[in-house]
């Protein structure tokens, strides 16, 4: 019963990694890279929107997937009893 428990966990742990590495490749190397003609089409305060990004968008981002990432792993370590 622990192990099959253990390995929900881990499966659950991998998936939301998987999810948010993800969303930190798109932000980084799609919107700062592949689509920052588009997005440079776009102004926010005078900047084109794909400079932004790849400037100081994606490094906001990247603070907010670790808060994320805190949020969910408290979340799962509660769901499977592993919180202290």
């Amino acid at each position: 019963m622990k192990t099959n428990n253990a390995k929900a966990y881990w499966r659950e742990n991998i998936k939301y990694v998987l999810i948010l590495l993800l969303i930190w490749f798109a932000v980084s190397y799609g919107a700062g890279i592949l689509f920052k003609d588009e997005l440079n089409t776009i102004k926010i305060g005078g900047f084109k929107l794909g400079f932004w990004f790849a400037q100081q968008g994606s490094m906001y981002v990247f603070v907010v997937l670790i808060f994320v990432y805190v949020k969910l792993m408290n979340n799962l370590d509660k769901k499977y009893g592993y919180d202290e």
